[in-house]
């Protein structure tokens, strides 16, 4: 697989500057004061709907599952029909993104925005500002956009490539969302099966690819988003994931689900979207499940989360 050179970073604009002035990066140190303010915004104006759930462990191959059952999975599915059913002019809601929902820039060409429709406390969206696919291949300005959100404080990178893999919306963004998980102690649920160097982790029984950062270029380093970059492709081409010439990108020739924290990078091929007709993202390859009532619980707690990841990824080679 072939791909251009990790081009020079941009500097990024400050939202709402009118001087032409511009930033590098996101200011270090930032993110955190400015996600807590513009969360406060959107829940006093109704911008924010947060989904409440109930929490339940499953324990299955060492890993202790959280599971979701969302009481109010319904509600996103009738706010997001509402307001017309003209099938012919679907709405983008990223472009532009409400600005009650509207973090501020992180780079000239991405924006951090809150989930409209969130689970998990201070959900971020890493989003283009100008229209990409969800199924173009991530490129270096991506990366430097989710490792500086990344620096600002202990989170999970994610990012659902394609709609069998996950993704509601056409539109490129990426996702971030703190550890640990809300209401748990615990850093990352399949943490004890990220073992080794890669690209295959023993105790994962679903096909992957896994890799690691040199340490020498974690967090802000300047060579972080070029290597990570360079990894990303590495462990797409060890799964024959590829990419397809259109509009001036690369299109991705498979669908797959990208996590990203710390020094790791993890990357699941797809092979179906949902198993007993219960959705899959990448959050679930995390250890993190979401079910929209009881009954789907006990079908994840008879057959084991381990096997639904299987099934819905195939079986590790």
């Amino acid at each position: 697989m072939t791909h251009s050179p990790c081009p020079p970073p941009q500097a990024a604009s400050v939202a709402g500057d009118d001087n032409g002035a511009a930033d590098p990066v996101l200011p270090p140190g930032s993110l955190a004061a400015r996600l807590a303010e513009q969360t406060r915004v959107a829940i006093a104006c109704g911008a924010l709907r947060h989904i409440d759930t109930a929490q339940e462990v499953v324990q299955d191959g060492g890993v202790r599952f959280l599971v979701r059952v969302v009481s109010s999975l319904r509600r996103k599915v009738a706010a997001s029909s509402a307001g017309g059913s003209d099938v012919r002019r679907p709405v983008n809601p990223f472009l532009p993104p409400e600005p009650e929902l509207t973090v501020g820039a992180i780079s000239r060409s991405h924006l951090a925005v809150l989930n409209k429709f969130n689970v998990l406390e201070a959900h971020l969206l890493i989003v283009t500002r100008d229209f990409e696919e969800q199924q173009t291949l991530l490129g270096a300005a991506d990366f430097r956009a989710l490792y500086a959100c990344l620096a600002e404080y202990p989170a999970l990178g994610f990012y659902n490539g394609g709609r069998i893999a996950g993704a509601s919306q056409p539109h490129k963004h990426l996702q971030l969302v703190p550890l640990p998980f809300d209401g748990t102690d615990v850093g990352l649920p399949m943490a004890p099966l990220l073992t080794g160097g890669g690209p295959r982790c023993p105790r994962l029984p679903f096909a992957h690819a896994f890799g690691r950062l040199p340490p020498a270029v974690a967090g802000r380093s300047p060579a972080v988003a070029c290597e990570a970059l360079a990894l990303y492709r590495r462990l797409l081409a060890d799964l024959g994931i590829g990419g397809q010439p259109q509009g001036g990108g690369e299109v991705q020739s498979a669908p797959y689900n990208l996590l990203v924290a710390g020094d790791w990078m993890l990357v699941v091929p797809r092979v179906a979207e949902c198993w007993q007709g219960i959705s899959i993202n990448a959050l679930a390859f995390a250890g993190s499940l979401f079910v929209s009532d009881r009954a789907q619980l006990e079908l994840i707690r008879e057959a084991g989360p381990l096997r639904v990841l299987q099934a819905v990824a195939g079986p590790a080679a």
